[in-house]
């Protein structure tokens, strides 16, 4: 079984519906509804992220304390979004901005664990947005779709 093909192809279908729709307020609420922690699309996002961390196919590379990987790069039958998946436990990532938005896909390891102080699903920026990721009360895996594959680090 390829577990990293199953994962494109379920990102493909997510990306199918929400290409050409803003990020936004209403996207954020979309999908917290359409795609929210307990759904079978949710927790097959989830399992794929578990099995590509186990194999060793995501978050394969570390820095300051956060594992973390580009999974795959923005192309047409993700609808043009790239795909990280971060592992981070009680840290605050490097700060940086979305100049098309970003959206996160947030899934605790541990019971409580937040994401810039959201529990588990989805997180919205819109573009133009900035922050410094933060994981807290513990260890989660987080997802980041960008458009065009697009972030740019805030230089320190």
């Amino acid at each position: 079984m390829d577990h990293q093909q199953d994962f494109h192809r379920q990102l493909a279908g997510l990306t199918a519906q929400i290409a050409g729709r803003p990020l936004d307020a209403a996207l954020d609420s979309w999908l917290n509804a359409a795609w929210a922690p307990g759904s079978a699309g949710y927790e097959a996002l989830k399992a794929g992220c578990l099995a590509g961390v186990a194999e060793g196919w995501l978050c394969e590379r570390e820095g300051g304390g956060i594992r973390y990987g580009r999974v795959f790069k923005a192309e047409d039958a993700l609808h043009r979004f790239s795909v990280d998946v971060v592992d981070m436990q009680d840290i605050a990532g490097p700060h940086h901005t979305h100049p098309q938005g970003e959206i996160d896909l947030i899934l605790p390891l541990d019971d409580g664990a937040t994401f810039d102080g959201r529990p588990a699903g989805w997180c919205v920026y819109p573009p133009g947005s900035a922050h410094r990721p933060t994981v807290a009360q513990g260890r989660a895996l987080v997802l980041y779709l960008l458009p065009e594959g697009q972030i740019q680090f805030t230089k320190t």
